[in-house]
């Protein structure tokens, strides 16, 4: 009867560090991505060949057969992993996400629990295998995204954004709501036994009462953690990454989309999370060819730098052709981006915030006892950074190593802990941009 005792005090102090030591254990799992912060992410599909978002067969409301000449004239002929990937490494991107399977349910993987794929019209190819191949190749972490929704399927009923939600003959089915899961958790499971190391699995997307055990996700998380013990996995098997969702019981890390959050999500007790911005390089997920809005480089630059300056990831988003091309203008923003990264990569890579308060000039980035001051936006006259004079070992522009000019004091304003800091001469003088999206000041504190 004690040993009995002793066994039930052990397995509620085992519980109930389990549930004390969660965040370690994210924080432990995430370490690579949090130093990674910039990824690629692939949005590729069926959907592709109409070019009007891979949105289309839910916003036209189109039946599963209205839809099947698109999946037919799908065969990405000029599909080369090993190019995306060597486009992605120049771009300084660490990890990337492709779409094994979006909401119209069309795999791209060959899966042995359905005939609507890829594979069966691409002469057996299978271009998850490949990208995840060619990216590994390059040094590249790999995760899949893979949607939870599936407009296909006879068992998934017509709810959210079904394309037939609403349709009064469509409420007339039955649906088998465990033999939908079965074939999505044999999906996933195919995906993370059949294909190597996995980096992260990517959920989308749990909405209305459709979000935690309607998916069976602990029964899931399991089955996903027997395969792959290290993978890191989104939060969106319990929510859609916005604010509210940040419990993480079944992920890793908060997935906020198309915005970047005015602050770090943080967990109950305040500590800051794992997340990550998922952004377009236009304003589509799949290849729109009437959506030319594509944006800047200096203005992705500096989402980065402000996801970073957050202790968050930048997850780019990318749209390939339906041939498998990638959009000749994202590659030119890509290469741009590169170059920028080539040179100020140290301020993002294993980077995170800073305790310095924020400034209407730029942002902070930190790593170790050097801060890195990202001077983005034009200013008149010198810039200072206050509360770290007396702690400074050296200043320098990051991309050359020029130290640049900087005094204690300037037009009236005294004090030990000021730290003036201009690349004009004289000193007074407005500040002439050296890089447009950033010029990085790295400050190595004693």
């Amino acid at each position: 009867m004690r040993s009995l005792k002793i066994l039930a005090v052990f397995l509620l102090l085992s519980s109930s560090l389990t549930a004390q030591d969660r965040y370690d254990e994210i924080i432990k799992r995430t370490q690579w991505f949090r130093n990674a912060r910039f990824g690629m992410f692939i949005h590729f599909g069926a959907y592709s060949v109409p070019a009007r978002g891979e949105w289309l067969k839910s916003d036209e409301k189109m039946t599963t057969e209205q839809y099947q000449k698109f999946v037919d004239a799908f065969v990405p002929i000029d599909f080369d992993a090993k190019k995306w990937a060597k486009i992605a490494k120049q771009a300084g991107m660490k990890y990337a996400v492709m779409g094994a399977k979006h909401h119209e349910g069309f795999c791209l993987w060959d899966s042995k629990l359905t005939d609507y794929k890829l594979s069966k019209q691409f002469g057996g190819r299978d271009i998850i295998r490949e990208f995840l191949d060619a990216f590994r190749a390059e040094g590249i972490k790999v995760g899949l995204y893979y949607s939870i929704i599936d407009w296909h399927h006879p068992d998934y009923p017509n709810v959210g954004n079904h394309p037939q939600a609403g349709n009064a003959e469509w409420s007339k089915k039955t649906y088998n709501w465990d033999n939908y899961l079965k074939y999505m958790h044999g999906q996933i499971e195919e995906l993370v036994r059949d294909y190597g190391k996995l980096d992260i699995m990517w959920y989308d997307y749990s909405f209305d009462d459709y979000f935690g055990e309607k998916w069976k996700a602990t029964e899931l998380l399991k089955m996903v953690r027997k395969y792959q013990p290290d993978i890191i996995i989104d939060n969106r098997l319990e929510g859609d990454g916005t604010a509210g969702s940040y419990s993480l019981k079944w992920g890793d890390f908060v997935t906020p989309e198309q915005s970047i959050p005015d602050e770090s999500p943080k967990e109950a007790k305040g500590r800051v999370l794992p997340w990550e911005t998922c952004l377009t390089t236009n304003n589509n997920w799949g290849f729109n060819q009437f959506d030319n809005q594509w944006k800047p480089a200096e203005l992705l630059i500096q989402s980065l730098i402000r996801c970073v300056s957050m202790d968050g990831n930048f997850l780019l988003n990318i749209g390939p052709d339906p041939k498998g091309n990638i959009p000749e203008p994202c590659i030119n923003i890509l290469s741009q981006i590169g170059d920028w990264m080539q040179k100020n990569g140290e301020s993002i890579y294993g980077c995170g915030s800073c305790t310095l308060p924020k400034q209407n000039w730029g942002c902070y980035t930190q790593k170790g006892n050097t801060i890195y001051a990202h001077w983005m936006y034009p200013f008149i006259g010198p810039i200072n950074i206050k509360g770290i004079n007396n702690k400074v070992k050296m200043v320098t522009l990051l991309s050359t190593g020029v130290e640049p000019p900087n005094e204690k004091n300037w037009w009236g304003s005294k004090g030990n802990d000021n730290l003036f800091i201009n690349f004009g001469k004289p000193i007074h003088c407005t500040f002439p941009l050296l890089d447009k999206a950033s010029s990085v000041i790295k400050i190595e504190m004693k």
